[in-house]
């Protein structure tokens, strides 16, 4: 089975076959396939590409379709959504399905016509005669959700077909970021690789002047500008976050979180707990538990538990009404970096 960044380089080298069939649940990798075939096939199919809901129609109504040769195009190209006959426990329907007219297709298909099968399920009944065929004789993509431990590789993959590199950093902060959305994570690395440009390599200074990063990582470059004690860079970063439309209350959690992480690094640091069993105690991203053991070097216990306390204190007056919310989060960063 390919992954789909290998079937989508594929397919921009024009190497396209007669029948895929996209396999699992991750809609994101359903999305880029299609847009690349499409795309790859726009003066073929003159954006005249057909789409079919297998619960709807009869699958040798599909077959029919694929054999009929093109009126006004060189190709034809069809997605069929939904093959719940794949399924383990097949979904009732009023429809027949002829499933040996479509075993006879995948191997004997048009060469006219490409068949997109698109079986957005976790797993499908591999004991059926159709899903060994379909196995054995079509181009099988894999759409299932990436491991963690497989993310890594899949970057990598991106940055090969932008022939750039990254810093280790820079793929840390990206993974930490965007780990939850695949589509932004790939949006922000093609950003990054098209301003790497002839260097053909992006820095950490780079990623963090242009990435449109999530609150979480405003938050973090807010705790570097507090820690580094540098008043103009947190009020900069303070504003920015302002435009993002997140209220103060919302950030002071979101600081309380990043300085509890570095309190509790700093703590099992001084007990002697090494950087992997620190990441099993902290219950955060590798990356992130990884810069709180880093930046706890910049304060001591007695300084972290000051901080946390200015933070609940100012969280408090903000909820109590005791205080304009801006105002106080303001002369929570001052507090905060003047702090002995």
């Amino acid at each position: 089975m390919e992954n789909v960044m290998e079937a989508i380089q594929k397919i921009k080298r024009n190497q396209i076959q007669s029948v895929y069939m996209l396999r699992g649940t991750e809609q994101y990798f359903i999305d880029l396939f299609k847009s690349a075939i499409q795309k790859q096939l726009q003066e073929k199919v003159n954006d005249d590409f057909v789409t079919i809901d297998l619960t709807e129609v009869a699958v040798q109504d599909v077959i029919i379709d694929a054999e009929t040769l093109p009126f006004f195009n060189e190709h034809k190209l069809i997605f069929a959504l939904d093959p719940t006959f794949l399924k383990t426990k097949a979904e009732k329907t009023p429809l027949q399905h002829d499933l040996a007219r479509l075993e006879q297709y995948v191997q004997s298909p048009a060469p006219f016509t490409t068949l997109v099968i698109i079986a957005p399920y976790e797993k499908i009944d591999e004991r059926k005669k159709i899903s060994r065929l379909l196995k054995k004789h079509v181009t099988n993509v894999d759409c299932q959700p990436i491991k963690q431990s497989e993310l890594r590789k899949w970057m990598q993959q991106i940055a090969n077909v932008y022939e750039v590199t990254f810093d280790e950093q820079v793929l840390a902060l990206l993974e930490s970021e965007f780990e939850s959305n695949l589509f932004m994570l790939q949006k922000e690395m093609e950003k990054l690789a098209t301003f790497a440009g002839e260097n053909h390599h992006v820095t950490i200074q780079d990623t963090y002047e242009l990435m449109s990063q999530s609150l979480t990582g405003n938050a973090l470059q807010l705790v570097d500008a507090v820690l580094k004690r540098n008043m103009k860079d947190a009020f900069i970063i303070y504003k920015n976050i302002q435009k993002m439309g997140e209220e103060p209350i919302g950030l002071i959690a979101l600081l309380g979180s990043q300085f509890r992480n570095i309190l509790q690094a700093k703590i099992l640091k001084q007990k002697g707990y090494p950087l992997q069993m620190i990441q099993s105690e902290i219950k955060a991203h590798p990356y992130a538990v990884k810069l709180a053991v880093e930046r706890s070097n910049a304060y001591h216990v007695n300084q972290l538990e000051k901080m946390i306390s200015l933070l609940t204190r100012t969280d408090e007056k903000m909820k109590r009404g005791e205080m304009e919310q801006n105002i106080a989060f303001e002369m929570l960063l001052y507090d905060l970096i003047h702090l002995s």
